[in-house]
């Protein structure tokens, strides 16, 4: 991963969830906007580890079945996340999984931020903290993102 990122603003901010360990994305979602990020321009995708119908019932859900027998991503949604260009990706999963490593790493995003659980080299930015307490999360990511004037 190239360690160098942008000094652009924070504007287009992509969110990589794990519904297998965090069930509460709206709440992540709402404590982002309370933070001036606005609504529109958040774009989430949300991982489940089995494929039920009931959990992939929202169009921006994908599972373990959006790869091939060869370990690639063949869900258009999935590799349209992967390609956008976001001013920040954060990577909202505490437990590494292939495919969402692999998400993380391909990432177009121009600033990662994610757990320090996960490896450190995928994210330009780690916060010690666990998925269950998504308000600290977000309050050290906007306390960092203000001193680096990203916001």
């Amino acid at each position: 991963m190239n360690t160098i990122f942008s000094d652009n603003l924070i504007v287009k901010v992509g969110l990589l969830v794990d519904a297998s360990n965090f069930l509460d994305t709206d709440k992540l979602i709402s404590i982002l906007i309370s933070n001036g990020i606005k609504r529109e321009s958040i774009t989430t995708i949300i991982y489940f580890d089995n494929n039920r119908k009931d959990n992939l019932k929202t169009g921006n859900s994908f599972s373990y079945s959006s790869l091939n027998w060869k370990g690639q991503i063949v869900e258009p949604m999935v590799n349209d996340f992967i390609a956008e260009k976001f001013d920040l990706l954060i990577n909202y999963y505490e437990v590494e999984k292939a495919i969402l490593i692999q998400i993380t790493k391909d990432s177009q995003a121009e600033f990662k931020v994610g757990f320090a659980s996960v490896d450190k080299r995928l994210n330009h930015f780690i916060i010690k903290t666990d998925a269950n307490t998504p308000a600290v999360f977000t309050d050290e990511l906007f306390k960092y993102l203000k001193l680096l004037n990203k916001i």
